[in-house]
């Protein structure tokens, strides 16, 4: 069954950029200006099913990032809206809101050291989410996930709105890494390769099923540690790389938009929408976890639970869940302040 599912998930990369459209909404990029914002918001400009586009920021650069994406000839309609007063505007009508706004990493920085600024920084935004949008399916790409995601879902609980069917942390990045890793590695199209990374978004919680890889990876167990240790550290990778001038933008733009593609196409009744996310779970003891789900018109409709695991796999699932249960009460924690 799971080798089923792998392969409706190897598919959605394409699928989610998809240029027919059977519904149409508003779609709000909050932290729009930024690094990853932009980017994500000229992919959301290019997706058929998106009629509106809003662009929020701080930044006074915001209505010319809209004005600059209005100039693309597709159909949607761009607006640009600058500062918390103008916040309400831009969610006013949102079908999905996908949050990038934060602090980037930089070298020598964990996720872990991002969280008090990013977590004020998404809990005013979710704050909005539930006065102006609480049915919207709200997609939370700003680090640290772990966190940020319980932290929310504690905010809208307090707003009366909580719905956990509409509430994802992005971990796409990870998948999609994972994916041309092991298209580099089987010498094969990455998008043909199928593999489901589960847990969470940090660290050792990244955790890529390549047990369940297709086409099979026959690599040593050498050479399995070290290809899931690269995928847990390709964030750092990134940074590195930068030396000092970013983090991981345009490969966490791209996988944000497949990632917003999908909750639309799950919006618009398409079957057999699946991707990996982190959502509320009972499927370990750790209260969120990232597992493949079925997207459709009301967000999560179906988790389909953990794939098979080999005794290194389980391994790391037991060490992963004691370090997510801190990070998920590290965001419940801020939420009560």
């Amino acid at each position: 069954m799971f080798g089923q599912i792998a392969r409706q998930v190897a598919t959605v990369s394409a699928r989610s950029f998809s240029t027919t459209s059977t519904n149409n909404h508003k779609v709000a990029v909050i932290g729009g200006a930024g690094g990853i914002g932009q980017p994500l918001s000229l992919l959301l400009k290019l997706n058929s099913n998106v009629t509106k586009l809003a662009v929020y920021d701080v930044a006074p650069v915001t209505p010319g990032v809209a004005c600059d994406l209005s100039h693309c000839d597709t159909s949607s309609e761009t607006a640009g809206h600058v500062g918390p007063e103008q916040l309400g505007a831009a969610l006013q009508g949102c079908s999905v809101v996908v949050i990038p706004a934060g602090v980037p990493r930089k070298p020598g920085m964990t996720r872990d050291d991002l969280f008090n600024v990013n977590a004020s920084i998404a809990k005013a935004t979710v704050e909005g989410v539930a006065k102006h949008c609480p049915k919207a399916l709200v997609a939370i790409i700003t680090n640290p996930v772990n966190s940020l995601v319980p932290m929310a879902a504690e905010v809208l609980k307090k707003a009366g709105c909580y719905d956990p069917n509409r509430l994802f942390g992005v971990t796409t990045l990870d998948v999609v890494r994972a994916r041309a890793f092991l298209g580099e590695a089987l010498k094969v199209d990455p998008q043909k390769v199928e593999i489901p990374v589960i847990g969470g978004h940090a660290g050792i919680t990244i955790m890529p099923i390549l047990s369940q890889c297709k086409p099979k990876y026959s690599g040593s167990q050498k050479e399995i540690e070290a290809l899931t240790a690269r995928i847990q550290d390709a964030g750092t990778e990134v940074v590195k790389a930068k030396a000092g001038g970013g983090s991981a933008t345009l490969s966490m733009a791209y996988a944000g938009a497949r990632f917003a593609g999908s909750l639309l196409r799950g919006l618009n009744g398409e079957s057999n929408v699946i991707e990996c996310t982190y959502v509320e779970s009972k499927i370990t003891d750790a209260s969120f976890f990232a597992t493949p789900v079925v997207l459709g018109r009301n967000g999560l409709e179906k988790n389909l639970g953990m794939p098979p695991l080999n005794d290194y796999e389980k391994k790391l699932v037991e060490a992963a869940v004691p370090e997510l249960q801190k990070n998920i009460k590290k965001g419940v924690d801020f939420a009560k302040k």
